[in-house]
């Protein structure tokens, strides 16, 4: 897995920005709302090909994260005060979209007791009262290793909860500010072990200096803990001052990746340059 040469993306993460009347509505829709997007925030490579098929993973609990992790975009920093009419807004985005799978994220809120799982089990419950046979995916911070919050977003029934490690355990300290390789592992494991019927899913990034044998271990220690799902993507600096490239990954780089997951036993994986968390949530969820 040789680097591309230079610092220069390679022409397979170039990506066209089809900005037309979707588009532009569903940015007018979600400003109008007081609603935040992963999408905006991570400045997201994907994001106008998403909202022009009218699809957005919604990020509740405010726009301002409590760490402050080397690879992202989004604002940290002291958090505001918890929107009561967040979940409600939501849903009615949702609705009014005509979504039919739903992506819910969060910034990281280490303030809250509960690091903000009621919060998204109310969103969760908003959007089941609406819309009866939603699909709903969230994707969760650790809640500070917290069992007592992850029980409540099981309670509420989601359909998949995912929950990222980001990268090889070498990694996650300076990667992942205020987290932890094995915190996040058995997290996993009680999603999948909660007899819920909920769905467990992780996300890697490559290109942030691991190593192939690190790699396969972290595939390894996801399928230890019956992670079912898992997304393989690119690491793109959000700007100088975060984390470096250190490799760009080819196409042919990422299908052999995909069938080294599958045959650690994670039985659906989704890889590629420009894959994230919830790209095309609603296809691997079906497939």
């Amino acid at each position: 897995m040789s680097p591309v040469a230079g610092n220069r993306k390679p022409n397979w993460l170039k990506v066209k920005a089809p900005l037309g009347e979707t588009y532009a509505e569903v940015r007018k829709m979600l400003g109008d709302l007081s609603l935040h997007t992963v999408c905006q925030e991570a400045n997201c490579p994907n994001r106008m090909e998403c909202w022009s098929k009218k699809t957005a993973t919604f990020m509740i609990l405010g726009d301002v994260c409590t760490r402050n992790c080397s690879f992202c975009n989004i604002a940290s920093g002291k958090a505001g005060v918890v929107d009561p009419g967040e979940p409600e807004r939501v849903a009615d985005a949702v609705q009014k979209m005509g979504i039919e799978y739903a992506v819910i994220t969060s910034v990281t809120r280490d303030d809250l007791p509960d690091g903000g799982a009621s919060v998204f089990a109310e969103t969760v419950r908003m959007l089941r009262n609406r819309i009866e046979s939603i699909g709903i995916e969230i994707l969760i911070p650790d809640f500070r290793g917290s069992e007592k919050g992850l029980a409540k977003v099981i309670a509420a029934e989601p359909d998949v909860i995912n929950h990222n490690i980001e990268t090889v355990r070498r990694l996650t300290p300076e990667i992942r500010s205020g987290a932890d390789y094995d915190r996040s592992l058995p997290l996993l494991r009680r999603v999948s072990e909660s007899n819920s019927g909920i769905k467990s899913k992780s996300g890697i990034m490559l290109g942030l200096g691991e190593e192939k044998d690190e790699i396969e271990q972290a595939f390894t220690d996801l399928a230890d803990v019956s992670c079912q799902m898992l997304t393989i993507g690119q690491y793109l600096a959000p700007s100088d001052q975060h984390h470096p490239v250190e490799k760009y990954y080819s196409p042919d780089e990422f299908s052999q990746l995909r069938e080294v997951a599958l045959g650690c036993g994670i039985e659906s994986v989704v890889a590629g340059p420009l894959v994230r968390s919830s790209y095309h949530a609603r296809e691997q969820f079906n497939s």
